[in-house]
């Protein structure tokens, strides 16, 4: 299945878009988090399943991740 990722540092405005490919959410954003050298905060479904928020930390800023399918 393909993922959308796109994460926005938290105080900024810019917005950056990646797709990955991944059996699930978890996978999606562990790929995500691996292949741009960052670390993983905090990880979270949301209640109706279609997508995941997740914060991840990237030297000293903090990003705002929203996961989801196309």
């Amino acid at each position: 299945m393909q993922y959308t990722i796109e994460s926005r540092e938290l105080t900024e405005v810019h917005l950056r878009r990646t797709t990955v490919e991944a059996r699930d959410a978890d996978e999606a954003i562990s790929r995500f988090v691996r292949d741009s050298n960052s670390e993983l905060m905090s990880f979270t479904k949301l209640a109706r399943g279609l997508e995941s928020i997740a914060t991840v930390k990237k030297n000293d800023a903090l990003f705002l991740v929203r996961v989801y399918t196309d």
